[in-house]
């Protein structure tokens, strides 16, 4: 009788574990997945706009370098970094879009920024001074539709 129990306990414990197959499976999945070491080359964001060709030209005024890749986006390029402009509005998203660009130098590129006088050029363009916070400083510019940008620079 012992080994009839063996046996029973054995099938049991078997048809527990293949029925939970799949579960244990995806688990060892997201261990993997969320393990990997990851060789990322960049980031870029999309980001919409309220009228295309205005915002279009605000970032090539900001010193961005536009490749159109279609009729309703560009990808805009400094250095390495870069993001998406697509043709795209939608009031919630834009209102809560921020993008944070580290910069060398905030007083620096406060100064060029304020000599481009973007908001007189474009309408709804606001532009704040640099700030001191506990990590670093940081200035603001909202773009014309009104996605907030970060300059900022950490404290070395």
């Amino acid at each position: 009788m012992p080994a009839l129990l063996n046996f029973s306990a054995n099938v049991c414990i078997l048809t527990i574990l293949l029925t939970k197959l799949p579960y244990i499976f995806t688990a060892f999945y997201h261990i993997i997945a969320f393990s990997m070491q990851h060789n990322a080359k960049s980031l870029r964001p999309f980001i919409g706009a309220k009228d295309f060709e205005l915002s279009r030209a605000f970032y090539r005024d900001l010193g961005f370098t536009e490749t159109a890749l279609s009729a309703d986006l560009s990808v805009f390029k400094t250095g390495t970094m870069a993001f998406y402009l697509q043709d795209a509005y939608v009031k919630n998203w834009i209102d809560n879009t921020m993008l944070f660009l580290e910069v060398d130098d905030v007083s620096r590129f406060w100064d060029d920024l304020s000599a481009l006088n973007l908001p007189a050029k474009y309408p709804g363009v606001r532009a704040t001074p640099p700030r001191t916070l506990e990590w670093g400083r940081e200035c603001f510019l909202h773009d014309p539709s009104g996605i907030l940008w970060h300059f900022g620079e950490f404290k070395g």
